[in-house]
């Protein structure tokens, strides 16, 4: 594994950062199979609960792909096979929330868009700059992006290529919450252990659930909830939270 890309596990919470600041952590071939790499090993790992995404540097969070990266694929099949490191993020069966700061361009936003749930400080200014070079992106923005903000704003977003700032990010909705500069890491590290308190079972199913939504017809995800939600009485963790409410205390993790 290269240094490039950097896990640390913490109690339940594990971080994936983004450690290539002198190029404001644009992704190359390798940092995009080390994500992939630690992607499943933080999904297979019982102790890790929540992923929490960082970018090391003053400068961004993630400035996409690295440029010269790119060019080195020496066929289109070669690039079509490429590991696809959004894909990495966004597969993750875990929640996974991003803390965002400065540049998140291109596959930066695609990793963003990728994680479900945003912070973002002041300072963060998103955008989807592929149009300008020549191609469109390929880290699902197309798919998620209309998902989460209308098409109107995504078509915006990208057939213009012009990055936006935090807030008018939060105003739309591409981020959940906008906080002081330099607070993006520490809020997001906050949601993070706060989800790990909870039951794993039940914070998996909630976002295999929404997930479901965004692709599966609204009686089959009904369906598929009622099912998650069986699945998670069965293990028996309903039990003592119920107790938990009998007892007046606070449920157990």
């Amino acid at each position: 594994m290269g240094e490039n890309v950097l896990l640390t596990v913490e109690g339940n919470v594990a971080e994936v950062r983004l450690n290539r600041p002198e190029k404001i952590n644009a992704v190359t071939s390798e940092m995009a199979a080390d994500i992939a790499r630690i992607c499943t090993e933080a999904d297979g790992n019982p102790e890790v609960r929540v992923v929490l995404i960082t970018g090391e540097g003053p400068r961004g969070f993630c400035a996409g792909s690295d440029l010269n990266s790119l060019a080195e694929y020496p066929t289109l099949l070669a690039y079509r096979n490429r590991v696809e490191y959004s894909a990495a993020f966004r597969n993750l069966r875990k929640p996974a929330v991003s803390a965002l700061s400065g540049w998140v361009l291109g596959g930066g936003a695609e990793i963003a868009l990728s994680t479900d749930i945003r912070i973002a400080d002041t300072t963060a200014r998103i955008g989807f700059p592929e149009v300008r070079n020549g191609w469109v992106g390929g880290g699902a923005a197309t798919q998620l992006l209309p998902r989460l903000v209308g098409y109107g704003q995504a078509m915006y977003l990208q057939l213009t290529g012009e990055p936006i700032g935090a807030e008018r990010a939060l105003q739309i909705g591409l981020v959940e919450e906008v906080v002081a500069v330099g607070a993006a890491r520490p809020r997001a590290l906050e949601i993070c252990e706060g989800l790990a308190r909870l039951k794993p079972a039940a914070v998996e199913s909630v976002k295999a659930a929404v997930r479901a939504a965004l692709s599966m017809p609204l009686e089959a995800g009904v369906r598929y909830e009622n099912e998650l939600t069986t699945l998670c009485f069965a293990e028996g963790q309903h039990l003592e939270a119920i107790n938990a409410f009998r007892q007046s205390r606070t449920p157990k993790s």
